[in-house]
């Protein structure tokens, strides 16, 4: 601390320019992981020196993070491939990617904790303050994404933190000051852009998404970041609100609730025409040249994100029917395979021996886990159950719609039940030849809901879908002709699919 007095350079390997750029000259280029690596013990040792002035300070963290972002670049863009990481792989990306954004975000915001408090140097950095604090939201956002993508707990500092950033930059009156984030950009953004980016995307319920559309979601928000709004009173398109004295994730706007100075409010008006034309032209098998989504995927894969998106920009989510508190012991088998192999096909699957689950919240529409820390890394959204309550005969379906980790690292599973009795049938393609039903693609009938209507149509849960193919199939000693009438939804390890049902005469071809 006497350095600061004396005027001497503080005694560190990044006391000057010169010894900093040598020193990131260095870094392992084609190694991307260990560069990074490197890159966040320096942005460490820099953040928590405090004997740097603060206009030098950020100069030597800006030099920092520009030099980590073609790296960042290419890691993200490995760890949201269109394919499925092997476990090694994804751990080791996540924990890398992840701890730069947290360390980059913290150093950040400790630069700007210091510039409020007039520490020296303060002066020289304050044209700059739009850009530190664009870089801290990104961060925020970045660190943000990485925590949802294994659905962690979230420090509740980050909402703290934003809302701090929004009440000064709002009184500073540079909340709209336009800036370039990083050199390699040439787009321009605003701290309120930013700030709407994060806010837009987390709110449009990240937690029901798989880490690729996660991924996807985030990617498209940012490119239509023009039709996202922070207003300072609610309309009919506000979306979110966010309070700034009592800070928390932001939460679907209540008509009822009472509107004091301190809320904001999110809208997005302008992006469901945005949407529904990227969604005509995903629907040609196109993804378009100028929409950036930070790596090369299927038409489809991107569809599926923007659809979401629409649906969650028009119509609020509503709760389908009422639950009820109480707890029920299940067996529950997990994935397509082993829901197969516990409605007996006779299929030569690895049985495993269902899993001992507590049903909670319980409604006609789905339920409510907990499950313990260990054991349940496999876990996914889109994923297929199987669910027999204690004292019931007859196993039913659910599909994983929602997953938290909470403080405690338990995982806090939420399902959709899809049908509450379900009967394993073989397939085969019409005009086929061979009335071996026993001897084709295994399937789940569905058996309909009390209530419903089925008029000739009958739901399969299967894999390899195809939709001009008709099948054959047997059912309750009953021969049919199944037409396939709508690729009802995709979840993770098979699909959903409404057919026309007709019901064959014996010896009928």
């Amino acid at each position: 601390m006497l350095a600061r007095f004396l005027g001497k350079k503080p005694d560190h390997p990044m006391a000057d320019l010169k010894s900093a750029q040598a020193l990131l000259n260095d870094l392992p280029k084609h190694d991307p992981i260990k560069a990074l690596m490197e890159l966040t013990d320096w942005m460490e040792s820099v953040s928590s020196n405090a004997e740097f002035k603060l206009d030098y300070k950020f100069t030597l963290m800006r030099l920092l993070d520009e030099t980590a972002y073609s790296y960042t670049r290419k890691l993200s863009q490995d760890y949201f491939a269109a394919h499925e990481l092997p476990s090694f792989q994804e751990h080791r990306l996540w924990l890398v990617l992840g701890t730069w954004y947290r360390h980059l975000f913290t150093g950040y915001f400790m630069l700007f904790s210091r510039y409020q408090e007039g520490d020296k140097g303060s002066s020289a950095i304050k044209a700059s303050i739009p850009l530190l604090i664009g870089r801290i939201v990104a961060a925020m956002n970045a660190s943000l994404k990485f925590a949802c993508v294994h659905y962690g707990p979230i420090d509740c500092k980050v909402w703290s933190s934003l809302a701090q950033l929004v009440k000064f930059s709002e009184r500073q009156e540079f909340y709209t000051t336009p800036f370039i984030l990083y050199p390699a950009q040439t787009r321009t953004t605003t701290v309120k852009s930013e700030i709407g980016h994060l806010l837009a995307w987390y709110g449009c319920g990240v937690t029901s998404l798989s880490p690729l559309a996660m991924h996807l979601t985030d990617r498209i928000i940012d490119q239509y970041l023009g039709c996202v709004d922070i207003q300072s009173q609610p309309s009919e398109k506000s979306l979110f609100g966010f309070d700034l004295n009592e800070p928390n994730l932001p939460r679907r706007v209540n008509v009822d609730a009472t509107v004091h100075p301190y809320m904001r409010f999110v809208c997005m008006p302008g992006m469901a025409v945005k949407l529904e034309s990227l969604i005509v032209v995903l629907s040609k098998d196109i993804v378009p040249d100028d929409l950036l989504l930070g790596g090369e995927y299927e038409p489809e894969l991107v569809k599926e994100a923007a659809n979401y998106l629409f649906k969650y920009v028009t119509s609020l989510p509503q709760r389908k029917a009422a639950r009820r508190e109480i707890v029920i012991d299940a067996e529950v088998a997990l994935g397509y395979e082993q829901v197969l192999a516990c409605t007996g096909t006779g299929l030569d699957f690895k049985n495993e021996p269902p899993l001992a689950w507590q049903l909670e919240d319980i409604s006609t529409s789905g339920f409510h886990t907990r499950l313990p820390q260990r054991g349940n890394e496999n876990v996914r959204i889109g994923q297929l159950l199987a669910m027999r309550p204690k004292g019931v005969s007859s196993w039913g379906v659910a599909v994983i719609r929602r997953l938290l980790r909470d403080d405690n690292n338990h995982l806090h599973v939420g399902a959709e039940i899809i049908s509450n009795q379900i009967a394993a049938v073989s397939l085969l393609q019409s005009g086929g030849g061979s009335t071996a039903f026993e001897t084709g693609q295994p399937a789940l009938w569905m058996y309909a809901k009390a209530g419903e209507e089925v008029d000739g149509k009958v739901e399969l849960l299967m894999n390899n879908f195809a939709p001009n193919c008709s099948l054959l199939t047997e059912f309750n000693g009953k021969k049919y002709l199944l037409i396939p009438n709508t690729l009802k939804n995709k979840n993770l390890d098979c699909d959903l699919v409404e057919f026309r049902v007709i019901e064959r005469e014996e010896g009928e071809d």
